[in-house]
């Protein structure tokens, strides 16, 4: 095919990827092959293509094109997540616009909304991909809430309610007032908030004299029950066995002692208010203490406060400031940091509040998925994150599961007429086990009330790897059998609580293994100043703004470079130029190899000495991307053979094997060159998807409906160290003559001799030395008064330059060097001559200086000596 003058990503990467769909190329069916599966982290199902979805998606690409290209069965499954609060916090918002409220509607009349808008803007994000270059089995489109995951996730809720592990009570939880719903532990995010600490007078009954309480809460006094010090605090012995009131609110309370309260913080005093913080809670179970809930569920004041009724707690706060200062009430203010728990969706304060709520027992769990992951049998990358994961195990809590949203999973709870609950997979079975549990045969379906609660969304991407595959509905179906345990997880630490986690915990209570065999963790992107990408700060580039000025290519190969797994990457434009830049290297070498004249002639000895050498660099750097890929080193595995590519093969194979300006090239050497582009395009197609693809077609005639992608790697076979090794003293030959050249501004086309003046020469690559630098002879001779001369390791080489050189010129140069080396021997001669310093410095540091010194010397005798040849000669 004949190639463009300019490779134009844009004609390229649409042709292609619709090609690869027509083909079915990324379908997969079980069969004998070893299968490579990596599940999607499903992303929200109404979001769009950031900089993070970029990262993680280019990651699986690679991996999962790689495994096809080693033969494997490789199967990437795409789907979406519900979102419960982010979608339906979405609606309510849409709706408000319209003008409607959440609560005039009906649950039923509320959730038409949402799969409206669902449906409209889910699965954007998915077809964003494909411009990526994703290269996902789409027929296996998967979402959270469609009817096999939903399924799936009401039978697990009964099958674990029946073991004992659900159970619903009232505790504290994290209340997020704006989405209106209990949030999990691992959905709030402690900030560093600057606030007060506020010292309050409890006056002392039946005294005049008060007890001073410092808190950074002041609105929540309306909901103290008690005072608490503690018993060894020698400051506060006189409140023990007194009651206190409260200030403002005049209620009167007793002064409890216990060991919790931190003698150092504020006066040693503390209010309890056990409805509105988890340490007083249990402090309040612990004596029991009455527990006031002053809040409603928005975060204004609720009617059992009795003061500020109706008001934002933020706006108690200010007044109630204001009215302890005129009561007289208020000690002092001082200013005060502390960490405040915001909610991970909302980004609004949560508060604690007392809370029926759905929960389920992880001690079970924890127990079965922390030693695959510390022995090593679950692999994280990198391993530093074995520690978060250890720790957040060691200290579980109970996963409170219930959400007051409309949009989710409702829990499969039904309550009876004359009080308590059945659970049951639907309403039919429900009855059932009513039936059965009341022995009253006359209650009928209209009876039992459903809970108005759905499930945390987690509660259903806990078992993605086995929904996915109908594991759950359909136990040891053939998918499940052959794609579970899946390869791969690519991920943020940042759900590794959230996710990873539970779906280890879930892939061992329902198929008795791990979900997964390696888990890779991606940084999180920032600007190339560290900051973290957001809209506010204006730093995060529209991912297809980018592919569209960069190529899709470009943009994964500009990720990439700057993605080591586990750190967090700091992108910048730069590096998707780098990427183009690239992309554009490979086409013009193409172009190059392709605009050749072959004949049938005799090859050249350093176009054989050429292929032998780029065969064995070929080969070592295969081997290196094998060991990189074994260590989930990405990264370093796009480096090698972007060097491979860049460096050995275009900037020096290519000019090995280049005939000379309307010369023709050997038929066996184009041939070879060839099959070295294909085996280069193979490499490169994971990370570069497009561009080989459309190269690989250039390259050859091939038949209808075949691609690159599922052509095998090239594998790696022995590796010729030696041949390897003597080139690189070729390289520095080659590359010292050419400094000559640039130093003393001499042409290209004027040929240079080369002497070797002292030491071994290895003569078999002469040839490439010759035609790599226009030499007319190599010889073994004295050097020349007017010689430049260099050591290549042990031998001394001599380019003679005649009347090629300004003596006076280069007379000048080298005392400007005599200047600077005889300043440097003297600072060294220092340093050997300083008693203490040889006295404590490390042996190697003194021989090393002594080097120095020796190597200052040898260089100050030969320059000397070609100052006395020049004048001599002149």
């Amino acid at each position: 095919m004949e190639l463009a003058s300019k490779y134009t990503p844009a004609d390229v990467e649409a042709k292609w990827y619709q090609y690869w769909l027509d083909n079915q190329l990324f379908s997969s069916k079980p069969d004998k092959r070893e299968p490579y599966t990596i599940v999607i982290p499903p992303p929200n199902v109404t979001g769009v293509l950031h900089m993070g979805h970029m990262l993680n998606n280019t990651i699986q690409d690679i991996l999962v094109r790689r495994a096809r290209m080693t033969g494997k069965n490789a199967c990437w499954v795409p789907g979406t997540d519900h979102a419960s609060i982010a979608t339906e916090a979405k609606v309510v918002n849409k709706l408000a616009q319209q003008g409607i409220k959440k609560k005039d509607l009906t649950r039923d009349e509320f959730l038409k909304h949402a799969w409206e808008w669902t449906d409209e803007h889910g699965g954007i994000i998915l077809k964003q991909l494909r411009k990526l270059g994703a290269s996902c089995d789409w027929d296996r489109t998967a979402f959270t809430m469609d009817e096999k995951r939903s399924e799936s996730v009401i039978k697990v809720f009964c099958d674990l309610y029946n073991k004992g592990l659900i159970y619903r009570g009232v505790r504290m939880v994290n209340w997020d007032p704006k989405a209106l719903t209990a949030l999990s532990d691992e959905e709030v995010i402690y900030k560093e908030h600057p606030g007060k600490l506020y010292y309050l007078r409890y006056k002392i009954e039946g005294e005049e004299s008060y007890a001073v309480v410092a808190t950074t809460r002041p609105e929540t006094i309306m909901g103290d029950t008690a005072m608490c010090i503690n018993p060894n605090d020698p400051k506060n012995t006189h409140l023990k066995g007194k009651k206190v009131i409260v200030p403002l609110v005049n209620r009167v309370i007793p002064v409890i002692e216990d060991d919790y309260v931190d003698i150092e913080f504020g006066t040693g005093c503390l209010k309890v208010t056990p409805a509105h913080d988890v340490n007083d809670y249990m402090l309040g179970e612990k004596y029991n203490l009455p527990s006031i809930d002053i809040f409603n569920d928005n975060g204004t004041i609720s009617e059992a406060a009795g003061l500020y009724v109706g008001m934002d707690r933020f706006d108690v706060r200010k007044q109630i400031e204001k009215d302890l200062f005129d009561a007289n009430l208020m000690e002092k203010i001082e200013d005060y940091t502390n960490k405040v728990g915001y909610s991970e969706r909302t980004n609004v304060p949560i508060e604690p509040k007392l809370s029926m709520q759905w929960f389920l027992k992880m001690q079970h769990f924890a127990d079965m998925a922390l030693p695959p992951v510390m022995n090593d049998e679950l692999k994280f990358y990198p391993p530093k994150y074995k520690n978060t994961y250890r720790n957040w195990l060691e200290n579980i809590k109970d996963w409170c599961i219930s959400r007051q949203l409309w949009w989710g999973h409702r829990i499969p709870a039904y309550y009876l007429p004359e009080g308590g609950y059945v659970v049951a997979e639907n309403a039919e079975k429900a009855l059932e086990a009513a039936h059965l549990k009341t022995g009253n045969k006359k209650l009928t379906i209209n009876d039992l009330r459903q809970d108005e609660d759905c499930l945390d969304t987690w509660f259903s991407s806990w078992l993605w790897p086995i929904s996915l595959f109908d594991g759950i509905n359909q136990p040891n179906n053939d998918e499940i059998t052959y794609y579970y345990p899946t390869s791969d997880l690519v991920t943020g630490p940042d759900i590794i609580f959230f996710w990873v986690a539970r779906m280890i915990m879930a892939g061992y209570e329902y198929q008795g293994e791990m979900p997964f065999k390696n888990v890779y963790f991606t940084g999180i992107v920032r600007d190339k100043l560290g900051r973290k990408m957001s809209k506010s700060l204006g730093n995060s580039p529209d991912p297809l703004e980018l592919i569209d000025k960069f190529g899709a290519d470009g943009v994964r190969m500009g990720m990439m470079l700057a993605a080591p797994a586990g750190n967090d990457i700091l992108f910048d434009e730069a590096l998707c130029e780098q990427g183009r830049n690239f992309n554009n290297k490979i086409w013009n070498a193409l172009r190059l190899v392709q605009g050749w004249q072959t004949a049938d002639i005799e090859q050249p000895e350093s176009a054989k000495v050429a292929i032998e050498w780029f065969d064995a660099q070929l080969n070592s750097a295969i081997n290196e991307l094998e060991d990189d890929f074994k260590k989930y080193r990405l990264s370093e595995a796009l480096m090698t053979v972007y060097k491979l590519f860049w460096d050995e093969f275009s900037s020096w194979y290519l000019e090995m094997i280049k005939p000379a300006y309307r010369q023709h090239v050997d038929i066996q050497a184009y041939t070879a060159t060839i099959s070295f582009f294909e085996k280069l395009t193979l490499l490169l197609h994971p990370f570069m998807p497009f561009i080989t693809e459309e190269i690989w077609h250039a390259l050859a005639n091939r038949n209808e409906h075949e691609s690159i992608m599922v052509q095998q790697q090239p594998k790696s076979v022995a590796i010729n160290t030696a041949l390897l090794a003597d080139f690189d003293i070729v390289k520095e030959i080659i590359t010292s003559v050419r400094a000559v050249r640039l130093e003393r501004n001499i042409p290209n086309k004027q040929s240079l001799s080369l002497l070797i003046t002292s030491g071994a020469h290895n003569a078999k690559y002469d040839a490439v030395i010759v035609k790599m630098c226009n030499l007319d002879q190599i010889v073994c001779a004295e050097k020349e008064l007017t010689a430049a001369s260099f050591m290549v390791r042990t031998t001394e080489y001599a380019v003679p330059l005649g009347n090629l050189i300004d003596s006076e010129e280069e007379i000048q140069k080298m005392e400007t060097k005599i200047a600077y080396l005889e300043g440097f021997l003297t600072s060294v001669m220092k340093k050997l001559g300083n008693e203490k310093f040889i006295a404590n410095a490390k042996p190697e540091i003194v021989e090393n200086e002594r080097k120095k010194q020796a190597d200052a010397k040898s260089k100050l005798e030969t320059l000397r000596e070609n100052i006395s040849r020049l004048k001599k000669q002149s």
